[in-house]
Protein backbone atom coordinates (compact mmCIF):
# COMPACT_ATOMS: atom_id res chain seq x y z
CA UNK A 1 0.00 0.00 0.00
CA UNK A 2 1.38 3.47 -1.07
CA UNK A 3 1.80 6.06 1.21
CA UNK A 4 -0.18 9.71 1.13
CA UNK A 5 2.19 12.20 0.25
CA UNK A 6 1.81 15.83 2.06
CA UNK A 7 3.60 18.12 -0.12
CA UNK A 8 4.74 21.69 1.11
CA UNK A 9 4.53 25.11 0.04
CA UNK A 10 6.79 26.99 -1.65
CA UNK A 11 9.17 28.71 0.26
CA UNK A 12 8.63 26.29 3.45
CA UNK A 13 10.12 23.48 5.30
CA UNK A 14 12.47 25.66 6.60
CA UNK A 15 12.87 23.74 10.00
CA UNK A 16 13.63 20.23 7.91
CA UNK A 17 16.01 21.91 5.03
CA UNK A 18 18.06 23.09 7.49
CA UNK A 19 18.66 19.51 9.34
CA UNK A 20 15.25 19.70 11.92
CA UNK A 21 12.44 16.93 12.05
CA UNK A 22 9.07 18.93 12.16
CA UNK A 23 6.75 19.87 9.92
CA UNK A 24 4.08 22.33 10.87
CA UNK A 25 0.28 22.57 10.11
CA UNK A 26 1.16 26.26 8.13
CA UNK A 27 3.99 24.88 6.00
CA UNK A 28 1.48 22.28 3.77
CA UNK A 29 0.00 22.97 0.72
CA UNK A 30 -1.67 19.60 -0.20
CA UNK A 31 -1.77 15.72 1.43
CA UNK A 32 -2.65 13.46 -1.64
CA UNK A 33 -3.66 9.82 -0.81
CA UNK A 34 -6.11 8.40 2.02
CA UNK A 35 -4.22 7.88 6.33
CA UNK A 36 -5.03 7.84 9.79
CA UNK A 37 -3.67 9.95 12.34
CA UNK A 38 -0.15 8.43 13.47
CA UNK A 39 0.56 6.91 9.89
CA UNK A 40 3.42 6.95 7.98
CA UNK A 41 3.34 9.54 5.27
CA UNK A 42 6.22 10.56 2.06
CA UNK A 43 7.29 14.60 2.08
CA UNK A 44 7.67 16.30 -0.78
CA UNK A 45 8.72 19.85 -1.32
CA UNK A 46 6.31 22.09 -3.17
CA UNK A 47 8.37 20.53 -6.71
CA UNK A 48 8.25 16.89 -6.30
CA UNK A 49 11.64 16.91 -4.57
CA UNK A 50 11.23 13.93 -2.02
CA UNK A 51 12.04 14.77 1.11
CA UNK A 52 11.84 11.63 3.33
CA UNK A 53 8.69 10.57 5.18
CA UNK A 54 7.53 10.87 8.81
CA UNK A 55 4.35 9.98 10.55
CA UNK A 56 1.59 12.85 10.30
CA UNK A 57 -1.10 14.14 12.84
CA UNK A 58 -3.44 16.39 12.56
CA UNK A 59 -4.38 17.02 15.76
CA UNK A 60 -1.07 18.53 16.25
CA UNK A 61 0.38 21.79 15.00
CA UNK A 62 3.67 19.80 14.39
CA UNK A 63 1.83 18.05 11.60
CA UNK A 64 4.76 15.31 10.50
CA UNK A 65 7.74 14.22 12.73
CA UNK A 66 10.50 12.81 10.10
CA UNK A 67 11.38 9.14 10.10
CA UNK A 68 13.82 9.71 7.90
CA UNK A 69 15.19 11.88 4.94
CA UNK A 70 16.03 9.34 2.71
CA UNK A 71 13.13 9.25 -0.18
CA UNK A 72 12.93 5.10 -0.94
CA UNK A 73 13.39 4.00 2.96
CA UNK A 74 11.13 1.62 4.45
CA UNK A 75 10.74 2.54 8.34
CA UNK A 76 10.94 -1.50 8.64
CA UNK A 77 12.10 -3.13 11.73
CA UNK A 78 15.60 -3.43 9.94
CA UNK A 79 15.46 0.44 10.17
CA UNK A 80 14.36 1.03 13.76
CA UNK A 81 17.11 -1.89 15.10
CA UNK A 82 19.98 0.36 13.19
CA UNK A 83 18.26 3.50 14.86
CA UNK A 84 18.45 1.65 18.56
CA UNK A 85 21.93 0.26 18.05
CA UNK A 86 23.10 3.72 16.54
CA UNK A 87 21.32 5.48 19.92
CA UNK A 88 23.05 2.66 22.40
CA UNK A 89 26.48 2.76 20.33
CA UNK A 90 26.78 6.89 20.75
CA UNK A 91 26.52 6.64 24.65
CA UNK A 92 29.00 3.37 25.46
CA UNK A 93 31.47 5.95 23.87
CA UNK A 94 30.29 9.14 25.34
CA UNK A 95 28.85 8.60 29.24
CA UNK A 96 29.12 5.97 31.92
CA UNK A 97 26.41 3.42 31.04
CA UNK A 98 24.75 2.33 34.38
CA UNK A 99 22.30 4.84 34.47
CA UNK A 100 21.35 7.34 31.07
CA UNK A 101 19.12 8.77 29.15
CA UNK A 102 19.76 5.72 25.53
CA UNK A 103 17.26 7.50 23.49
CA UNK A 104 16.61 11.36 23.00
CA UNK A 105 13.89 11.56 20.60
CA UNK A 106 14.22 13.88 17.85
CA UNK A 107 18.24 14.18 18.51
CA UNK A 108 18.43 9.91 18.08
CA UNK A 109 16.29 10.66 14.99
CA UNK A 110 13.54 8.97 16.98
CA UNK A 111 10.99 11.22 17.32
CA UNK A 112 8.17 11.74 20.60
CA UNK A 113 10.32 8.86 22.03
CA UNK A 114 12.47 8.98 25.05
CA UNK A 115 14.20 5.75 27.31
CA UNK A 116 16.27 6.42 30.61
CA UNK A 117 17.97 3.46 31.96
CA UNK A 118 18.42 3.09 35.51
CA UNK A 119 20.69 0.27 35.67
CA UNK A 120 18.70 -2.88 35.32
CA UNK A 121 14.92 -0.52 34.61
CA UNK A 122 13.97 1.14 31.40
CA UNK A 123 11.52 3.61 31.22
CA UNK A 124 9.56 4.43 28.52
CA UNK A 125 8.33 8.29 27.76
CA UNK A 126 6.20 8.59 24.11
CA UNK A 127 4.58 11.46 23.78
CA UNK A 128 3.10 11.33 20.42
CA UNK A 129 0.66 9.23 18.19
CA UNK A 130 2.85 7.97 15.77
CA UNK A 131 5.59 6.84 18.00
CA UNK A 132 3.09 4.42 19.78
CA UNK A 133 3.17 1.70 16.94
CA UNK A 134 7.02 1.41 17.31
CA UNK A 135 7.23 2.02 21.16
CA UNK A 136 6.88 -1.84 22.26
CA UNK A 137 9.10 -2.99 19.46
CA UNK A 138 11.90 -0.32 20.17
CA UNK A 139 11.81 -1.53 24.05
CA UNK A 140 12.49 -5.02 23.02
CA UNK A 141 15.08 -4.54 20.33
CA UNK A 142 16.68 -2.16 23.60
CA UNK A 143 16.46 -4.87 25.60
CA UNK A 144 17.90 -7.46 23.20
CA UNK A 145 21.01 -5.01 22.54
CA UNK A 146 21.54 -4.08 25.83
CA UNK A 147 21.88 -8.39 26.79
CA UNK A 148 24.41 -8.85 23.96
CA UNK A 149 26.60 -6.21 25.92
CA UNK A 150 25.60 -8.42 29.04
CA UNK A 151 23.13 -6.40 30.56
CA UNK A 152 19.90 -8.00 31.85
CA UNK A 153 17.12 -5.77 31.84
CA UNK A 154 14.26 -6.86 34.67
CA UNK A 155 11.62 -4.18 33.30
CA UNK A 156 10.24 -2.06 31.42
CA UNK A 157 8.39 0.44 32.75
CA UNK A 158 6.13 3.32 31.20
CA UNK A 159 5.86 6.91 32.17
CA UNK A 160 4.01 8.58 29.04
CA UNK A 161 2.04 10.78 31.91
CA UNK A 162 2.60 14.07 30.44
CA UNK A 163 -0.19 16.65 29.30
CA UNK A 164 1.85 16.96 25.83
CA UNK A 165 0.21 13.73 25.01
CA UNK A 166 -3.30 15.53 25.20
CA UNK A 167 -2.18 17.59 22.22
CA UNK A 168 -1.81 14.62 20.33
CA UNK A 169 -5.42 13.20 21.16
CA UNK A 170 -3.66 11.07 23.14
CA UNK A 171 -4.41 9.77 26.92
CA UNK A 172 -1.79 10.42 29.74
CA UNK A 173 -0.60 6.94 30.88
CA UNK A 174 1.75 4.81 33.03
CA UNK A 175 2.42 1.29 34.29
CA UNK A 176 4.79 -1.52 33.11
CA UNK A 177 5.36 -2.07 29.61
CA UNK A 178 7.33 -5.69 30.33
CA UNK A 179 9.00 -7.13 32.92
CA UNK A 180 10.88 -10.52 33.24
CA UNK A 181 8.82 -13.74 34.15
CA UNK A 182 11.09 -14.06 37.31
CA UNK A 183 8.68 -11.08 38.78
CA UNK A 184 4.81 -10.92 39.68
CA UNK A 185 3.10 -7.85 38.37
CA UNK A 186 3.08 -6.69 42.25
CA UNK A 187 6.73 -7.23 42.57
CA UNK A 188 7.42 -5.57 39.34
CA UNK A 189 5.81 -2.50 41.01
CA UNK A 190 7.43 -2.36 44.28
CA UNK A 191 10.72 -2.53 42.32
CA UNK A 192 9.84 0.14 40.29
CA UNK A 193 9.08 2.46 43.55
CA UNK A 194 12.81 0.85 44.42
CA UNK A 195 15.41 1.28 42.23
CA UNK A 196 18.63 1.96 43.35
CA UNK A 197 21.72 3.66 41.49
CA UNK A 198 25.25 5.29 41.32
CA UNK A 199 25.82 8.33 40.12
CA UNK A 200 29.26 10.06 40.63
CA UNK A 201 29.85 7.99 43.31
CA UNK A 202 26.87 9.23 45.07
CA UNK A 203 23.78 6.45 46.15
CA UNK A 204 20.29 7.26 44.90
CA UNK A 205 17.03 5.21 45.56
CA UNK A 206 14.58 6.37 42.55
CA UNK A 207 10.99 6.03 42.25
CA UNK A 208 10.42 5.37 38.40
CA UNK A 209 6.40 5.33 39.21
CA UNK A 210 5.82 8.99 41.10
CA UNK A 211 9.30 10.68 40.66
CA UNK A 212 9.84 13.53 38.35
CA UNK A 213 10.00 13.10 34.32
CA UNK A 214 10.86 9.29 34.56
CA UNK A 215 12.42 9.41 38.21
CA UNK A 216 15.51 11.38 38.28
CA UNK A 217 16.91 14.23 36.32
CA UNK A 218 19.90 12.07 34.62
CA UNK A 219 20.77 15.50 32.10
CA UNK A 220 22.99 17.14 35.19
CA UNK A 221 25.31 14.31 35.66
CA UNK A 222 28.80 16.03 34.59
CA UNK A 223 26.95 18.98 36.01
CA UNK A 224 27.07 17.59 39.33
CA UNK A 225 30.65 15.80 39.26
CA UNK A 226 31.79 19.32 38.44
CA UNK A 227 30.90 20.94 41.72
CA UNK A 228 32.42 18.50 43.79
CA UNK A 229 35.76 20.05 43.38
CA UNK A 230 34.26 23.26 43.96
CA UNK A 231 32.29 22.61 46.74
CA UNK A 232 35.00 20.57 48.49
CA UNK A 233 35.27 21.98 52.29
CA UNK A 234 32.66 24.85 51.50
CA UNK A 235 29.85 25.75 53.15
CA UNK A 236 27.06 25.01 50.41
CA UNK A 237 23.20 25.81 49.78
CA UNK A 238 21.51 23.76 47.39
CA UNK A 239 17.82 25.18 45.89
CA UNK A 240 15.10 23.37 44.45
CA UNK A 241 17.33 20.45 45.56
CA UNK A 242 14.90 17.89 44.55
CA UNK A 243 16.04 14.49 45.42
CA UNK A 244 19.01 16.45 46.80
CA UNK A 245 21.46 15.52 44.11
CA UNK A 246 23.77 18.39 44.19
CA UNK A 247 23.77 18.54 47.41
CA UNK A 248 24.78 15.02 47.61
CA UNK A 249 27.22 15.59 45.50
CA UNK A 250 28.84 18.55 47.30
CA UNK A 251 28.77 16.18 50.49
CA UNK A 252 30.78 13.12 48.78
CA UNK A 253 33.06 15.47 48.01
CA UNK A 254 33.92 16.61 51.06
CA UNK A 255 32.00 19.86 51.72
CA UNK A 256 32.04 21.04 55.61
CA UNK A 257 28.17 21.94 55.77
CA UNK A 258 25.05 21.83 53.61
CA UNK A 259 21.11 22.64 53.50
CA UNK A 260 19.20 21.70 50.67
CA UNK A 261 16.16 23.51 49.90
CA UNK A 262 13.01 22.39 48.48
CA UNK A 263 9.03 23.19 48.37
CA UNK A 264 7.86 19.36 47.78
CA UNK A 265 7.80 17.38 51.34
CA UNK A 266 7.80 14.27 49.05
CA UNK A 267 11.64 15.46 47.40
CA UNK A 268 12.82 16.41 50.97
CA UNK A 269 11.91 12.44 52.38
CA UNK A 270 14.18 11.24 49.37
CA UNK A 271 16.79 13.52 49.90
CA UNK A 272 16.73 12.90 53.61
CA UNK A 273 17.00 9.16 52.98
CA UNK A 274 19.53 9.30 50.26
CA UNK A 275 21.88 11.52 52.61
CA UNK A 276 21.18 8.37 54.96
CA UNK A 277 21.83 5.76 52.48
CA UNK A 278 25.47 7.83 51.76
CA UNK A 279 26.23 8.07 55.57
CA UNK A 280 26.21 12.36 54.89
CA UNK A 281 23.39 12.74 57.40
CA UNK A 282 25.90 15.19 60.14
CA UNK A 283 26.90 16.89 57.00
CA UNK A 284 24.18 17.29 54.12
CA UNK A 285 20.67 18.63 55.67
CA UNK A 286 17.61 19.14 53.72
CA UNK A 287 14.70 21.54 54.89
CA UNK A 288 11.27 22.14 53.11
CA UNK A 289 10.81 25.77 51.95
CA UNK A 290 9.46 27.72 49.22
CA UNK A 291 13.23 29.15 47.68
CA UNK A 292 12.03 32.52 46.68
CA UNK A 293 10.83 33.14 50.20
CA UNK A 294 13.48 31.46 52.03
CA UNK A 295 16.49 33.31 50.11
CA UNK A 296 15.82 36.62 51.77
CA UNK A 297 14.87 35.70 55.05
CA UNK A 298 18.45 34.09 55.00
CA UNK A 299 20.10 37.12 53.78
CA UNK A 300 18.01 39.37 56.55
CA UNK A 301 19.50 37.16 59.04
CA UNK A 302 22.96 37.38 58.45
CA UNK A 303 23.63 33.97 56.79
CA UNK A 304 26.02 33.68 53.58
CA UNK A 305 27.41 30.42 51.60
CA UNK A 306 30.98 29.71 50.15
CA UNK A 307 28.46 27.89 47.40
CA UNK A 308 24.94 29.17 46.08
CA UNK A 309 23.59 26.90 43.78
CA UNK A 310 20.49 27.21 41.67
CA UNK A 311 18.77 24.28 40.00
CA UNK A 312 14.95 25.69 39.41
CA UNK A 313 12.68 24.35 37.24
CA UNK A 314 11.70 25.60 34.12
CA UNK A 315 10.01 28.97 34.52
CA UNK A 316 8.75 28.89 30.85
CA UNK A 317 7.64 26.19 28.44
CA UNK A 318 6.80 28.51 25.73
CA UNK A 319 7.94 31.63 23.87
CA UNK A 320 4.99 33.69 24.98
CA UNK A 321 6.14 33.34 28.63
CA UNK A 322 9.66 33.70 28.04
CA UNK A 323 9.25 38.10 29.36
CA UNK A 324 7.91 36.88 32.40
CA UNK A 325 10.38 33.94 32.98
CA UNK A 326 13.49 36.40 32.77
CA UNK A 327 11.95 38.36 35.28
CA UNK A 328 11.67 35.17 37.37
CA UNK A 329 15.53 34.27 36.73
CA UNK A 330 16.53 37.87 37.26
CA UNK A 331 14.87 37.38 40.99
CA UNK A 332 16.37 33.96 41.63
CA UNK A 333 19.71 34.98 40.77
CA UNK A 334 19.57 38.19 42.55
CA UNK A 335 18.03 36.42 45.98
CA UNK A 336 21.18 33.99 45.51
CA UNK A 337 23.55 35.96 44.67
CA UNK A 338 23.32 38.37 47.74
CA UNK A 339 24.01 34.84 49.83
CA UNK A 340 27.78 34.12 48.32
CA UNK A 341 30.34 35.65 50.08
CA UNK A 342 32.87 37.21 48.96
CA UNK A 343 35.17 35.02 46.65
CA UNK A 344 32.37 32.46 46.87
CA UNK A 345 30.94 30.54 43.91
CA UNK A 346 27.52 30.60 42.36
CA UNK A 347 26.25 27.89 39.95
CA UNK A 348 22.90 28.91 37.93
CA UNK A 349 20.91 26.91 35.20
CA UNK A 350 18.29 26.81 33.06
CA UNK A 351 16.15 24.02 31.84
CA UNK A 352 14.13 25.72 29.38
CA UNK A 353 14.80 26.00 25.33
CA UNK A 354 12.96 29.21 25.37
CA UNK A 355 15.66 30.58 27.68
CA UNK A 356 18.41 30.94 25.56
CA UNK A 357 22.24 30.68 26.52
CA UNK A 358 22.41 34.20 25.40
CA UNK A 359 19.20 35.44 27.05
CA UNK A 360 21.02 33.72 30.46
CA UNK A 361 23.77 35.39 30.53
CA UNK A 362 22.38 38.50 29.83
CA UNK A 363 19.59 38.20 32.34
CA UNK A 364 22.29 36.81 34.84
CA UNK A 365 24.58 40.01 34.22
CA UNK A 366 21.72 42.13 35.06
CA UNK A 367 21.12 40.34 38.20
CA UNK A 368 25.10 40.58 39.77
CA UNK A 369 24.78 44.49 38.73
CA UNK A 370 21.87 45.04 40.65
CA UNK A 371 22.98 43.39 43.91
CA UNK A 372 26.79 45.28 43.20
CA UNK A 373 28.67 41.70 42.41
CA UNK A 374 31.20 41.33 40.01
CA UNK A 375 31.32 37.34 38.28
CA UNK A 376 34.36 35.52 36.70
CA UNK A 377 32.73 32.84 35.01
CA UNK A 378 34.38 29.98 35.98
CA UNK A 379 32.43 27.27 33.60
CA UNK A 380 29.66 26.91 31.34
CA UNK A 381 28.13 24.00 30.49
CA UNK A 382 25.41 22.15 28.72
CA UNK A 383 23.29 19.10 29.45
CA UNK A 384 24.89 15.77 29.56
CA UNK A 385 26.16 14.12 26.43
CA UNK A 386 23.30 11.21 26.57
CA UNK A 387 21.09 14.13 25.70
CA UNK A 388 22.64 14.99 22.73
CA UNK A 389 22.21 18.59 21.00
CA UNK A 390 21.40 18.12 17.57
CA UNK A 391 22.26 20.69 15.60
CA UNK A 392 19.32 22.48 13.64
CA UNK A 393 16.96 20.78 16.30
CA UNK A 394 16.71 23.61 18.70
CA UNK A 395 14.52 21.93 20.94
CA UNK A 396 17.04 19.56 21.85
CA UNK A 397 19.18 22.23 23.26
CA UNK A 398 17.73 23.19 26.19
CA UNK A 399 20.29 22.88 29.89
CA UNK A 400 22.35 25.82 30.19
CA UNK A 401 24.71 25.53 33.39
CA UNK A 402 27.09 28.29 34.58
CA UNK A 403 29.48 28.48 37.14
CA UNK A 404 30.82 32.29 38.73
CA UNK A 405 33.25 33.14 41.40
CA UNK A 406 31.16 35.86 42.90
CA UNK A 407 33.87 38.96 44.22
CA UNK A 408 32.45 42.26 46.38
CA UNK A 409 32.98 45.22 43.90
CA UNK A 410 35.75 47.00 45.83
Amino acid sequence: MSLAVVTLKKGEGRTIKAGGAWIFDNEIESIKGTFKNGSLVKVEDFDGYPMGSGYINQNSKIRVRMMTRKADQEIDDAFLMMRVKNAWEYRKTCVDTSSCRVIFGEADFLPGLTVDKYEDVLVVECLTLGMEQFKEKIAAMLREVLAKDGIQIRLVFERSDAREREKEGLPRYKGILWNCDAMTEEEALCYARHVHIVENGVKYEVDVIDGQKTGFFLDQKYNRLAMQKICKGKKVLDCFTHMGTFALNAGIAGAAEVMGLDISEYAIEQATANAKRNDLSDTVKFRMANVLDELPKLYEAGKSYDVVILDPPAFTKSRQATKNAIKGYREINMKGLKLVSDGGYLATCSCSHFMTEELLKKTVKEAAKAVHKRLRQVEFRTQSADHPILWAADESYYLKFIIFQVVEEK
